[in-house]
C-alpha cells in the first residue's frame, strides 16, 4: 500500500498559523468558510518541501509515482499537462530542427513549436465516421527516414474520442532511426491501471505527460510529466524549471499523488468502473464511436437525424451536462470514480432527450478535413506581415495563425496553409472556436 506523503504532511500543519507566509487569506475568516481546501493551501516551508527542487515529502511522492507509472523518473505539474508539453518538446529542440505533428494535436505543442524554432511536419491521419484518426506508421517511417533533421515525434494519445496511436510502431520506427517519442497522454493517465488494454505511453515512449485530472481523482491542472530516457533527462528538467510556476498548488500536489496512489491502493475501483462502461457499451441501444479507451462515451447521433448541440441542451436540462458535442457526437468522459447508477442515469436523459418532441430532425452533417497540400512553413507564416479579414473573405488566402475549435483545442487551419471554403464552413457553424477576433481570421497580408 502506498500512503499518501504530500496530502499527510499538508494534513499535519492544517493547524499551523499561517500569519506570517503566504498565501494571503491566511487560511481564515469568510475565505476559510468558503473554500474548504484554505488549511493546506500554503507555500514553500520547511516542512512542505519545494516542487522545484525536492528533498523531503515530494520527493519520495514523485519516486512512488515514477515506481507506479513504470517510470525512470516522474514529476509533478500544477499547470496541467501543457506545462509538460512544451517542457518535453524543449527537452528535444536541440536535437534538430524538425518535429513531426499530427494535424489533431492540441495547440500547446504547436505554441512549442512556435517557442522554440521547431518546424512542425504537419502529418494527417485517415477518417473514420468522422473523426481523424492517428497517422499510420508508414507515413511516419517515410518521413524519418528521408530528413535527418527531424528530431522526434510527439503524438497525442488516447484523443478526445478515444483513439489509441499505434505507439509500439512509432516507438520500434522512431529508435531504429535515432529519433525520440514525445506522448500527450493528457487523455490517458487511468491506461496505466487495469486492464483496459494496450496502449499506455508509459510503455513506449521515451517521455509523455499524463494528465492526472482529467481522468483520475485529481485536482484540476494535476498532471505529470515522465521520462524513460536519462539522455533527454537534464534538458527535461531544464524546461520544467522554466515552464512550471514557482508558486505551485500544494491542493493540487497532494491531489496528483493522492490521484494515482488511490487507483494503485483500491484495484476494485477501477475493476468495477470497466465492467459498468462495459456493461453499458453492450446494452446501449444507439450507435457509439469505436473508441478503443473505454473510459470515452461518444454518442453518434448520425442515424438519428438529430444535432448533438440540441441534444445537449436536453441533457444539461435534466442535469447531464457531457464532456462536449461537435454536432454529430455527444461526448461523455469516464473515470475510475464512474459507477453503474451515474451511466444508467446517462442512458436514461439520453433516451428522454432523443424522444422528446422538442428535438427536431434536423441533423447537417459536418465537412471533413481533406488532406492539405502546405505551400510555406509554419514558423515562415507566423513571422511575416498579417492583417485580419472576415472569416468568410478569407477563402484562398494564408494563414498567419492556427485558428481551430476548443474544446478540444486542436486546429483547423494551421499558419502556413492556403485557408479553403471546407475550413470556412467548419469554423463558421463551430459553437467554440480559438484563433478568430471578431469574426476575423489573421492571414499573411500581400
Amino acid at each position: 500500500m502506498y500512503n499518501y506523503l504530500i496530502y499527510s504532511q499538508l494534513k499535519n500543519y492544517v493547524k499551523a498559523d499561517k500569519s506570517f507566509h503566504m498565501p494571503g487569506h491566511k487560511g481564515r475568516g469568510d475565505f476559510k468558510s468558503k473554500f474548504a481546501v484554505a488549511s493546506m493551501d500554503v507555500t514553500e516551508l520547511s516542512y512542505t518541501d519545494n516542487l522545484l527542487c525536492p528533498t523531503g515529502v515530494i520527493a519520495a511522492a514523485q519516486a512512488d509515482i515514477a515506481q507506479i507509472l513504470g517510470a525512470n523518473d516522474s514529476f509533478i505539474l500544477t499547470d496541467g499537462s501543457s506545462s509538460g508539453i512544451l517542457a518535453m518538446i524543449y527537452a528535444v529542440s536541440g536535437l534538430g530542427t524538425k518535429i513531426i505533428v499530427p494535424r489533431g494535436s492540441h495547440q500547446s505543442v504547436w505554441n512549442a513549436c512556435r517557442l522554440f524554432n521547431l518546424e512542425p511536419v504537419v502529418v494527417q491521419g485517415q477518417s473514420s465516421g468522422g473523426v481523424l484518426l492517428p497517422p499510420s506508421p508508414k507515413l511516419i517511417e517515410g518521413l524519418i527516414s528521408n530528413d535527418s533533421t527531424i528530431a522526434g515525434m510527439i503524438v497525442a494519445s488516447p484523443d478526445y474520442y478515444g483513439n489509441i496511436a499505434p505507439l509500439k510502431e512509432y516507438s520500434s520506427l522512431l529508435k531504429k532511426y535515432g529519433r525520440h517519442l514525445l506522448v500527450d497522454g493528457a487523455h490517458g493517465a487511468h491506461l496505466a491501471f487495469g486492464q483496459l488494454g494496450a496502449g499506455y505511453a508509459g510503455v513506449y515512449a521515451d517521455l509523455w505527460v499524463d494528465g492526472a485530472h482529467k481522468t483520475l481523482p485529481t485536482l484540476t491542472q494535476g498532471a505529470i510529466v515522465s521520462s524513460n530516457n536519462d539522455e533527454l533527462l537534464p534538458a527535461l528538467k531544464e524546461g520544467l524549471s522554466m515552464f512550471r510556476t514557482t508558486s505551485p498548488s500544494f491542493p493540487i500536489m497532494a491531489s496528483v499523488e493522492y490521484g494515482l496512489k488511490y487507483i494503485k491502493n483500491n484495484p476494485k475501483i477501477m475493476e468495477d468502473a470497466v465492467a459498468a462502461v462495459t456493461a453499458f457499451r453492450e446494452k446501449f441501444p444507439y450507435r457509439l464511436y469505436p473508441s478503443a479507451d473505454k473510459m470515452k462515451i461518444a454518442i453518434d447521433c448520425e442515424p438519428l437525424g438529430v444535432s448533438a448541440d440540441d441534444v445537449t441542451v436536453l441533457l444539461e436540462k435534466k442535469g447531464v451536462y457531457p464532456e462536449l458535442s461537435d454536432g454529430r457526437y455527444v461526448l461523455f468522459y469516464l473515470s475510475p470514480m464512474t459507477t453503474a447508477a451515474d451511466l444508467a442515469k446517462l442512458q436514461s436523459a439520453f433516451t428522454s432527450a432523443v424522444n422528446s418532441r422538442k428535438l427536431k430532425k434536423q441533423y447537417v452533417a459536418r465537412a471533413e478535413l481533406s488532406p492539405v497540400e502546405r505551400t510555406y512553413s509554419y514558423l515562415y507564416a507566423l513571422k511575416q506581415r498579417h492583417m485580419l479579414v472576415p472569416l468568410n473573405q478569407a477563402e484562398g488566402a494564408m494563414c498567419a495563425c492556427n485558428v481551430g475549435i476548443a474544446p478540444p483545442c486542436v486546429p483547423v487551419v494551421v499558419a502556413g496553409e492556403i485557408i479553403t471554403k471546407e475550413e470556412i464552413d467548419i469554423l463558421t457553424s463551430a459553437k467554440n472556436t480559438y484563433g478568430l477576433e471578431d469574426g476575423k481570421i489573421r492571414v499573411v497580408a500581400k
